[in-house]
């Protein structure tokens, strides 16, 4: 699909410098632009840039005043870097704007759907499934039997849906997830094997909750795995068994949860953290990447390490730990000396 710099300039309420009717079909890095792509400047690092892209047409702050003849066309708006995320935003509607029901695909009985369905060829939704409006499925996607999908709902090609789980509006389910598989439930025996307890729960999404590819997320034993609105989850993350994650915490990939623990709200988890079973994890809290959690933690406290502790005490730490040969030495010398009097 193609747009015009004058119709670009009308979504973002901007001025046209240069050709009004300027097309462009795709988008690009202002160092990668070619013919026929839009591309925006924000950052001065890049302003060199501007004088040889190849972008048919550059948004640009107001404040932006050429210094060399241009070959790109201009739209200038108040905040640059904010429209061009507009633009992507409108970008990635017209890109997943689908609707039909595609063959082969597999509806069972006392399946009700809102409007503007779209259902991709060789997926299945099981009984008793409601689904909202503006839900979007892509190919083979798995939805299981009593699941609930809110509005706006968007699950993407080969995600897996188990039974009974409940999915809030405006969410996001990435290729490859699963969402209410079994948790890790076994019950050790006398003669080394183990019994599989059931696993009954199921896993409730709140709104705005985005789930990355490959993610996991374990139904509760009983009751429900909770992740509340605005929680992000990044790609190839374990949520286990009745654990509750609070209001709009990210996570990012490689993390693991164990079971029953409750994380609040607010909180920043980085890339492969550990986090043991049954704690409490409080409020504005923030994980340092590879931490280890053996233990509950506090409202806003930073930690890192494994297992973790204070993140300024780690600091200090951590200027000791990289010298600690040179501290042996020095101490085995002092041993010497005193040993000689």
């Amino acid at each position: 699909m193609k747009f015009t710099a004058e119709q670009i300039a009308g979504i973002l309420e901007g001025e046209v410098i240069g050709n009004p009717l300027a097309e462009v079909s795709r988008l690009s890095k202002i160092e990668e632009g070619t013919d026929g792509s839009l591309t925006f400047l924000s950052n001065p690092k890049y302003q060199n840039f501007i004088y040889s892209t190849k972008a048919s047409v550059t948004i640009v702050n107001t404040t932006f005043v050429a210094e060399s003849p241009l070959s790109t066309t201009l739209i200038k708006v108040e905040d640059a870097y904010g429209a061009f995320s507009k633009i992507l935003e409108f970008y990635n509607e017209v890109k997943h704007n689908k609707s039909g029901i595609e063959q082969p695909s597999v509806i069972s009985e006392n399946v009700t759907y809102g409007d503007n369905l779209y259902l991709g060829s060789f997926s299945y939704i099981g009984k008793n499934v409601t689904i909202g409006n503006n839900v979007k499925i892509y190919p083979n996607s798995f939805v299981g039997d009593n699941v609930e999908i809110g509005n706006n709902v968007i699950i993407f090609a080969g995600a897996k849906i188990y039974s009974e789980s409940k999915i809030g509006n405006n969410c996001s389910i990435h290729s490859g997830a699963i969402i209410g598989a079994d948790g890790f439930g076994f019950a050790p025996n006398e003669d080394g094997t183990y019994t599989k307890i059931p696993q009954i729960g199921n896993v409730i999404l709140e709104d705005n909750v985005d789930i990355g590819a490959a993610t996991t997320i374990d139904r509760a034993t009983m009751g429900s795995t909770i992740i509340r609105k605005g929680v992000k989850l990044d790609n190839q993350i374990q949520i286990a068994h009745n654990v509750e994650i609070g209001e709009n915490t990210v996570i990012a990939a490689q993390t693991g949860v164990a079971g029953s623990t409750k994380i609040g709200r607010n909180c920043m988890i980085g890339g492969q953290v550990g986090i043991a079973g049954h704690l409490s994890i409080g409020n504005n809290v923030r994980i340092q990447a590879q931490a280890g959690i053996g233990k509950n933690i506090k409202d806003d406290e930073i930690i890192q390490g494994s297992p973790a502790f204070n993140y300024s005490d780690f600091t200090k730490s951590y200027v000791h730990f990289k010298n600690l040969p040179k501290i042996v030495a020095e101490l085995e010398e002092l041993k010497k000396k005193i040993n000689k009097q």
